[in-house]
Order: C-alpha cells, then sequence, then structure tokens
C-alpha cells in the first residue's frame, strides 16, 4: 500500500475551488494570515479614481467616469521594503502640515538633504523635523515659530531613520 507522495488522480481537479482557478498552497507567518486574506479578498487595496477634477474654488459639473483603479499600496509607497509609519505627537510641524496624531509615511532609503522633513533619534529622543542649516551648521528645524530650532552638535548621537514621504490624517 502506497502512503503519501504525489498520486495521479489524487486531489481536487484544477479549478473547482473557491477562486475558480488553479491554487498553490503557501506557508506564511500565522501573524501575516488575515492581512494576506484582506488583500487578496479586496484586490490589493485599490480604490477607484475618478478622472473628473474636484473644483476647490467654484463649483463645476460632475462626471461619474472611473478612469482606473487605484492601488493605494503603490500609490502611497515607492519602497516597500525601506518604508516605515510613525505617530505624531507635538505642534513643532503645524506650518509644514503635520499635526498631531498624523501618521507619517518615512522611507529610509531617501537620502536626507537639506529641506526634506526626516524622522531623526537625537541624543536617543525620536523628533520630526525639517533638515536645515543656519549659518553653515547642521540643525532640525521646526516649522513652528514657537519651536527652537535643533542645533546637531559634534558630539550629539544623531541618526536619521528616514524622510517623510507622506502624512496621513483623518478628516
Amino acid at each position: 500500500m502506497n502512503h503519501g507522495g504525489k498520486r495521479i488522480g489524487a486531489g481536487r481537479p484544477k479549478g473547482q475551488g473557491r477562486y475558480g482557478t488553479s491554487t498553490k498552497a503557501v506557508r506564511v507567518p500565522d501573524y501575516l494570515v488575515e492581512d494576506i486574506k484582506d488583500y487578496s479578498l479586496n484586490g490589493g487595496y485599490k480604490v477607484p479614481f475618478f478622472s473628473s477634477m474636484v473644483e476647490a474654488g467654484s463649483p463645476s459639473i460632475a462626471e461619474d467616469h472611473v478612469e482606473e483603479m487605484l492601488d493605494m499600496n503603490s500609490l502611497l509607497i515607492k519602497n516597500p521594503h525601506t518604508t516605515f509609519c510613525v505617530k505624531v505627537t507635538g505642534l513643532s510641524m503645524i506650518d509644514a502640515g503635520i499635526y498631531e496624531g498624523d501618521k507619517l509615511l518615512v522611507d529610509s532609503s531617501i537620502t536626507p538633504v537639506e529641506g526634506k522633513i526626516v524622522v531623526a533619534a537625537l541624543d536617543g529622543m525620536l523628533t520630526v523635523k525639517r533638515l536645515g542649516y543656519i549659518d553653515k551648521k547642521p540643525y532640525l528645524l521646526p516649522e513652528n515659530p514657537n519651536f527652537d530650532p535643533i542645533p546637531i552638535l559634534e558630539n550629539s548621537e544623531v541618526h536619521i531613520w528616514g524622510v517623510v514621504t507622506n502624512i496621513l490624517r483623518s478628516l
């Protein structure tokens, strides 16, 4: 008697399952199972993108034409392996449109250059600020006049975690 292994005629015929096509068994960590199911069932988190423009001035005639389906992952995340999310506390970046409770998408593969908003660890404390220079010396600059620029001193322990690419906020 044969036990185990591939047997001719065994198993469900291709295309007969829930998905109407052949399937493949894949091993994934338990903690990812629900996320993978959600992603699969929602078509990769795609949402309709209407070709109609929304007027921010005087109202215009509305159209009901879906131009395409936008994949929110590819729209917001260019480098999935180097992108992470952090939640903002504090008010030092309000003039840059970053408010308390916002979530920031941060990409660690982008080179932090002058003018970019970065998430940095300064002497073990995390902060979000604009990278800049004052009198040719590096600073972490707030975007709120009520806060002082933070000098990056030679003896400071500074690690730039990444560059902010998107702000996520619920209205």
